[in-house]
């Protein structure tokens, strides 16, 4: 066969894949459905699409494809790669699996691609879904691969390097494609309970959200504000970092606590070695209470051992004790270079750099305890009224919706 101009009857679709929910057992239909039904809700600004699962595959069809242009196929391809669940995703072309359709989707596929980028190279990956076909892999790889050469000389072979590669998958019908594109693997969002984070404006947070949601947890997230120490540049960033967050795990209700009665009362009377210490167990105590309402089952922080004096193991302890849920720190065992590439990856680092302050960094200690015992906290919360602080803590809490389009009305 010989390269013909290209014809219109062929399918553009996506086809993404499954991770670790192809290892699942009785309740992996429960898992596959939920995958679908976020592929779906991401997907909603780009319009209508009909999704299937087959064979630890996922296909995305346009309803309306030829509303698409390429710009916005290249989008919905990594909309569908930022969701959890999806390990990866290829833009593929459906033909018929007759073998003169394959070699007709092939070589249109390997002329489009040469009309955009150089190639010098390539080489073939055939897998055969349909064990009724009458070729098999190897042989679908070599007859594809000398079509390929009989009808673009300029090629050669390349089975180590290649510049392309040509997939072909025969399944119900031919898939056809040569790009794929790494997802962020996990678990679907929702099937894992609801968590709430601990977020401030940090590096850290971010990240620790964005790990416990890639395991299928919902996020909700609070932040403590201290105007007029924290200014609206502060919330701000918060709110634009819950709106990065989102674009992974779906909406997320940021509950802004005015702590800044409560931080105020409490400096006048703790000691100032525990001060760090004391304010940090009286967030978990908030938070708890603002989790327990909204029905999330833990905290979640971006603590890391050792990263800051609060930080270690004494210290995590002494704070830990304050509530009874429990708290998840994705990031315990994690240096600081490690989070910042995930930050990045994630693209929360640079508005995680951006220079404003949180409540933990207006009054740190200039010397604080790095080893606290539950002796030394019981001795510095004895003079503070608890009950009264947690409820001028809880006095003002503002919710807010965001989505990775903005703050929700």
């Amino acid at each position: 066969m010989s390269k013909t101009a290209p014809r219109t009857d062929s399918s553009w679709l996506v086809m993404a894949r499954i991770g670790e929910i192809a290892l699942k057992g009785l309740n992996r239909g429960s898992f596959e459905s939920r995958l679908i039904s976020n592929i779906a809700r991401r997907l909603r600004p780009f319009g209508s699409f009909a999704i299937e699962q087959r064979q630890s595959r996922i296909f995305i069809e346009p309803v309306r494809p030829a509303e698409h242009t390429e710009s916005n196929r290249q989008g919905i391809v990594e909309a569908v790669c930022t969701v959890f669940g999806i390990v990866s995703a290829s833009p593929v072309f459906r033909y018929d699996k007759e073998w003169s359709e394959v070699e007709r989707g092939s070589l249109e596929v390997v002329g489009n691609t040469l009309k955009t980028r150089p190639i010098r190279t390539f080489k073939v990956e055939a897998r055969r879904g349909d064990k009724k076909y009458p070729y098999n892999s190897p042989e679908i790889c070599n007859r594809i691969g000398r079509l390929m050469l009989e009808n673009y000389p300029e090629l050669s072979v390349n089975v180590h390097e290649p510049d392309f590669v040509l997939n072909i998958e025969i399944r119900e019908r031919a898939y056809i494609y040569s790009e794929t594109f790494p997802g962020v693997g996990g678990l679907p969002t929702g099937m894992s309970g609801r968590s709430l984070l601990l977020l401030s404006g940090g590096i850290d947070s971010p990240v620790a959200g964005y790990m416990i949601a890639s395991r299928g947890a919902e996020l909700e997230a609070i932040y403590f504000h201290a105007p007029p120490f924290t200014t609206e540049h502060t919330l701000n960033k918060v709110t634009e970092l819950a709106r990065i967050l989102s674009g992974y795990c779906g909406r997320i209700r940021l509950h802004v606590v005015n702590f800044t009665a409560a931080q105020l009362k409490m400096r006048e009377l703790c000691p100032h070695d525990m001060f760090t210490i004391v304010l940090r167990r009286l967030m978990y105590k908030v938070a708890e209470k603002v989790a327990t309402e909204a029905k999330c089952l833990t905290l979640v922080t971006g603590e890391s051992l050792g990263q800051v004096a609060s930080q270690t193991m004494e210290g995590l302890v002494a704070t830990a004790t304050a509530c009874i849920m429990p708290v998840f720190r994705p990031l315990i065992g994690l240096d600081k270079e490690t989070i910042i590439a995930i930050a990045r990856r994630i693209g929360t680092y640079e508005t995680s750099i951006l220079p404003y302050e949180d409540c933990c960094t207006i009054f740190v200690a200039r010397h604080p305890k790095t080893r606290p015992t539950l002796r030394d906290v019981a001795s510095a919360e004895a003079e503070l009224d608890l009950e009264e602080l947690l409820e001028l803590a809880t006095a003002e809490i503002k919710v807010i919706d965001v989505d990775r389009d903005g703050v929700r009305s």
